[in-house]
């Protein structure tokens, strides 16, 4: 594995699998969700903060590349990193099964802010990321 900003370990649970007993797809976007909130949360950021301050940060795209079926009961390493483009900032993500590290899914999630409705060049969070990016 290679070094990430933040790593969470995590298990996936039966009901998550589909009928060739791998975690379905759409689940991995969970993952990927949970691993951002969790690194937020950690870092002492709070999007309902943010929210009542009238910054919304939200996914505009996201793109995964699926390496290695997940199991039901499997424990995995969900990692992230950072960085910034233009009015983006960019999660590099990727996920690995723990008991061999093999590479389960990568993706790279794009996320933009908006202010009251609109929007911006991300300037409003830029200052929180700084040190990550």
């Amino acid at each position: 594995m290679k070094s990430y900003l933040y790593s969470i370990e995590m298990k996936t649970r039966d009901y998550e699998c589909d009928a060739q007993g791998v975690v379905n797809n759409a689940n991995y976007i969970h993952y990927l969700e949970a691993t951002r909130h969790e690194w937020l949360q950690a870092e002492g950021f709070s999007f309902q903060k943010w929210h009542e301050e009238g910054i919304d940060v939200m996914v505009s795209g996201i793109s995964i590349k699926y390496k290695t079926s997940l199991r039901g009961q499997e424990e995995f390493i969900s990692c992230l990193n950072m960085r910034r483009d233009g009015a983006r900032f960019i999660f590099d993500q990727d996920i690995y099964r723990k008991s061999d590290k093999a590479l389960c899914a990568s993706a790279e999630v794009s996320v933009v802010c908006v202010i009251n409705g609109r929007l911006t060049r991300g300037d409003e969070i830029a200052g929180y990321f700084e040190k990550y990016l």
